[in-house]
């Protein structure tokens, strides 16, 4: 049984991907990190040396702190956070027991340059409909938390990638777009090895729905109505971003936790 300063392996991986996730902190060395360069799913690599002149950044959040086993890094950092009055625990067993069981593992190479701030920096067309809201919910939810998302004339997209040190999705001629049949939602899952099932069907309702491909899934025309409906009510992208995140954090739930279930009324009819 964990200490109360501990957090499984199990539970943190049912906060992954959800909107009570907490910040996590991969502090391995070095040495460490690269015999095995993956990154748990929404985690930011920080120096356990330097925790007093970060430990600021996540006041007033829940954070959970791994190493490679579990022992004194995270531990001592979880602790120092608790002394700055963060809420910390540290992952029971690390990293070497998130991928024992076979969790899902970001590899460090696919992330892009982070700027100044620490923060994954995105650039694409405007007046985004399906893929460009379901991207960026996937990389909030399961790459970086704190990612920026820039929206822009869809002619000036590689102008400001290369002005900005942005990194360009969802346009042609780009690494992170359409490949084939797979939409830019796909390539992600599978080039950020998102690969669990609950994902992957999300994935292809998004596909579904960004591709006009209906008969994929039967959730992707509700998809497909309430993206058309949301880019009719915001006109400003970013404020129709935060408002359609609910609606991916319902149909990951959905997708990972409720397929089976089934609703009608009456719910029981008497005897």
């Amino acid at each position: 049984m964990p200490s109360p300063t501990e957090i499984t392996v199990p539970q943190l991986a049912r906060l992954i991907g959800t909107p009570g996730a907490p910040v996590i902190i991969d502090t391995c060395i070095d040495e460490d990190f690269n015999a095995d360069p993956r990154l748990i799913p929404g985690a930011h690599r920080r120096d356990f040396r330097t925790v007093a002149d970060w430990a600021g950044s996540v006041r007033g959040q829940s954070v959970v702190v791994v190493c490679q086993k579990g022992l004194k890094l995270s531990q001592g950092v979880a602790a120092w956070l608790r002394h700055e009055g963060v809420e910390a625990q540290s992952l029971e067993g690390g990293a070497l027991a998130w991928a024992a069981a076979g969790q899902m593992m970001v590899p460090a190479a696919k992330l892009p340059p982070r700027d100044a701030k620490g923060r994954t920096v995105w650039v694409t067309r405007a007046r985004p409909k399906i893929d460009r809201i379901a991207c960026p919910w996937l990389i909030r939810r399961f790459v970086d938390p704190s990612a920026v998302f820039l929206f822009v004339a869809p002619s000036e997209v590689p102008a400001v990638a290369d002005r900005f040190g942005a990194t360009p999705f969802d346009i042609d001629g780009v690494y992170w777009s359409h490949r084939g049949e797979l939409c830019t939602f796909d390539v992600m899952v599978e080039e950020f090895k998102l690969t669990s099932e609950p994902l992957r069907h999300l994935a292809r309702i998004v596909r579904g729905a960004d591709t006009a491909r209906l008969d994929l899934e039967p959730e992707a025309a509700g998809l497909v109505a309430a993206s058309l409906g949301a880019s009719r009510l915001y006109k400003d992208d970013l404020a129709q971003l935060d408002a359609m995140v609910l609606l991916y954090d319902c149909f990951y739930r959905w997708c990972r936790d409720a397929t089976d279930e089934t609703h009608n009324w009456p719910a029981s009819k008497p005897a």
